[in-house]
């Protein structure tokens, strides 16, 4: 491993994003992608099936694994004498499970959920002490569009959702109660704010009370250029990450089953910090949203989820 302070020398001559970087690695323990914050305990407050979910729950059982668990869907097309592993059950919650992370994802008069700020620079930021969570990946992944399907049940929360690429130029911070707090950052790549680098890596590398990123990856087009830069950086600073696949409702079966055997290689094989299983969700059929609730709920230590292999 290499001194840490020349690491630090290397990231103040311009940046991670300004350099082209290849095979620079901070060794991170398995303990630390399984990590939830010791000093929160679980949610004590009684919770109700949202109606929401109550529909899911009527569904046939194929239709209802298709749009709760929908990598375990797509597994099925893979012969079982040569399917490779997706991790699948490293993180496999119950239906009562998710329930419980829909009610925290639901607001009330005591339990809000809105808009906090935006900010440009980390110390505009909200000064907070709860668990946060944060969204990057390329301009047009599909951030806003997924922060918006997550806050569904509390459809008074705006997020602003535009057709135009790199239409946020800010970080934008939304508070869950009082529980957490999740970030929708600026894509990078085509048309990303001048201002970038120093408002993404500063973020990335000070947030003390940051638990987990969120890499987008277009389940269309794979890993870019530009995601690849996004990971390595992910690695440079030692950040436990997960990728998520967005707009899996664009790709045929065959199409996406391909690019998620080709993510999970390359997750497998050539990254130490990222959790290893994948995350796939369309913010139109909301597949894979529920899930993904789950999983934020239970990082941010408001959670724990009966069925998971790690705590």
């Amino acid at each position: 491993m290499r001194s840490p302070d020349r690491g630090v020398r290397r990231l103040a001559a311009g940046g991670y994003w300004r350099r082209k970087m290849v095979g620079l690695r901070f060794r991170c323990g398995i303990g630390g992608l399984f990590k939830v914050p010791a000093t929160q305990q679980r949610r004590s407050r009684a919770y109700s099936v949202s109606q929401d979910f109550a529909e899911v729950l009527r569904k046939p059982k194929r239709q209802l694994t298709k749009l709760v668990f929908p990598l375990q869907e797509l597994e099925r097309q893979l012969a079982p004498d040569t399917r490779p592993s997706l991790h699948l059950k490293l993180f496999e919650p119950s239906l009562e499970d998710i329930a419980r992370a829909d009610d925290l994802f639901t607001a009330t008069d005591r339990h809000r959920i809105e808009y906090l700020s935006s900010a440009v620079r980390l110390e505009h930021a909200p000064d907070l002490l709860r668990p946060e969570v944060c969204f990057i990946g390329r301009s047009n992944v599909g951030k806003s569009s997924l922060i918006k399907a997550l806050f569904s049940l509390a459809p008074e929360v705006e997020v602003r959702v535009s057709k135009t690429p790199g239409h946020t130029k800010k970080m934008n911070f939304f508070k869950v109660g009082k529980y957490f707090t999740m970030v929708d950052m600026p894509g990078y790549g085509y048309r990303a704010p001048e201002d970038f680098v120093d408002m993404v890596e500063t973020y990335l590398k000070e947030r003390r009370n940051l638990m987990r990123t969120f890499l987008l990856v277009d389940s269309a087009v794979g890993i870019q250029k530009t995601d690849n830069i996004a990971i390595e950086m992910c690695e440079e600073f030692a950040l436990p990450y997960v990728i998520v696949l967005t707009k899996i409702d664009k790709s045929s079966k065959g199409r996406l089953l391909k690019q998620v055997l080709q993510i999970q290689k390359f997750v497998d094989s050539q990254t130490q910090g990222c959790f290893p299983q994948l995350f796939a969700v369309s913010a139109v059929t909301y597949s894979g949203i529920h899930l993904l609730r789950c999983f934020i709920a239970h990082i941010t230590g408001n959670l724990k989820a009966n069925d998971s292999q790690f705590s």
